[in-house]
């Protein structure tokens, strides 16, 4: 029997394939009604195809591809260092008793999301790093975490399969939060008979939006946004550089990943601008970084997937993947309904916080609209949630796994 052929894709050519199965996913998606629907991301979409075919050919002994991941480990520490970046915790102190208390609830979820899946895991003659990748890596993470962390406990804690179990396990969150988020909160609205705003016929209430959020979706004044992306990128270059000589540093007492370093520097700087009142952080420029390099990054760790690894883990992932989802409903309706007051604004928070506890803040949004195109909005629960989801509880998570990961 001949050796397998190794066919090896280099750093550049590792993104234009990615870049390549971005547009596919696009493709694909547009013509492909239930991924749609389902707000299916596009670097799952293609990413999974090609993923399936170079894990085929590897599986079947035809051949084996080996990426460079050196540009991948830029691009993921670019990604969260615009986290830190938007980590503001001037923020927090305005969104009052309500975000804060959400961002506690939010912080003891992801806990219990770890604690079950390192309990089932263990119980399941698992290593507990598959709980944890099944837990609030994927879960509260997403994608974007669950593609960070899964070569990562590969890596230090020779977790095989890591990778495509955490981002097979992040899309599956996605969708069950839009199947059950929208209808658990409605039937909540029936079983507690919450009153809503379209049921009273209240006005909308104007929402208070924090001064340093940017709001406008165009700026007129300005042809280009070129110096704000250029601004941005050295922002971000600059904490990268600073948080790679602190992560070295951390390094020599802990194992942490290679964005934790970034991440801190980059809040550090946000926050020093927030109050000191010397520069600004926020705009077009950074969404823009943030965007592309969490889109290159994912659909380059999805490409990568060694799918044919996950056969062995198929049953157990769905057992811990099954109690996730009875784990978010209880915690849903105790928590982010119970104790938040039986109001609507505790409906909607139940909405979004399904959404983005099992896979993005944007299904957190999605189904809160659902929800308010029939009932009404809620303003000040779609600010904590866009605040909580987008950026708050990824810091909190990311260093919660990290430390969790060591037990």
């Amino acid at each position: 029997m001949t050796d397998m052929t190794v066919v090896n894709i280099s750093a550049i050519q590792a993104v234009a394939l990615a870049s390549v199965t971005y547009y596919f996913g696009v493709w694909v998606r547009r013509r492909v009604n239930i991924l749609e629907r389902f707000s299916i991301p596009t670097p799952v979409v293609g990413g999974m195809l090609v993923a399936f075919v170079l894990s085929a050919l590897e599986g079947f002994g035809i051949c084996a591809f080996k990426f460079d991941t050196s540009l991948q480990t830029l691009l993921m520490l670019a990604f969260f260092t615009t986290i830190g970046l938007v980590a503001s915790l001037k923020v927090v102190f305005e969104g009052g008793k309500l975000l804060v208390g959400f961002l506690i609830a939010v912080t003891i979820l992801c806990l219990l999301q770890n604690l079950m899946g390192m309990g089932l895991a263990d119980w399941l003659g698992l290593d507990f790093h598959y709980g944890l990748l099944a837990g609030s890596v994927s879960m509260m993470g997403g994608l974007g975490t669950a593609a960070a962390f899964g070569p990562y406990f590969e890596q230090t804690y020779h977790i095989v399969g890591g990778t495509a179990a955490a981002i097979t396990a992040a899309t599956f969150g996605m969708v069950i939060a839009l199947i059950i988020g929208a209808p658990f909160s409605q039937w909540l609205i029936r079983r507690y008979k919450v009153q809503t705003p379209k049921a009273v016929g209240r006005p909308e209430p104007e929402l208070k939006i924090p001064e340093d959020i940017d709001t406008a979706v165009v700026d007129d004044t300005s042809p280009t946004y070129t110096p704000e992306l250029l601004k941005a990128g050295t922002i971000v270059a600059v904490c990268m550089a600073f948080g790679t000589i602190l992560s070295m540093f951390m390094g020599q007492f802990i194992t942490l990943p290679a964005y934790i370093g970034s991440m801190i520097v980059a809040a550090i700087v946000r926050n020093i601008g927030d109050f000191s009142g010397k520069y600004t952080v926020e705009g077009k420029g950074l969404n823009t970084i943030a965007e592309m390099s969490l889109v290159l990054f994912v659909t380059m760790a999805i490409n990568g997937l060694k799918l044919h690894e996950l056969v062995h883990l198929a049953v157990p992932l769905m057992i811990i993947l099954a109690a996730q989802t009875v784990l978010m409903l209880a915690f849903a309706w105790g928590v982010f309904f119970m104790l938040f007051g039986k109001t609507y604004d505790a409906v909607m928070l139940c909405a979004g916080g399904i959404g983005f506890s099992m896979g993005a803040t944007a299904n957190g949004l999605a189904n809160m609209q659902a929800i308010a195109e029939k009932y009404g909005s809620s303003p000040k629960a779609w600010l904590i949630v866009s605040l909580v989801g987008a950026f708050l509880i990824d810091l909190i998570n990311a260093l919660m796994i990290t430390w969790m990961a060591t037990w």
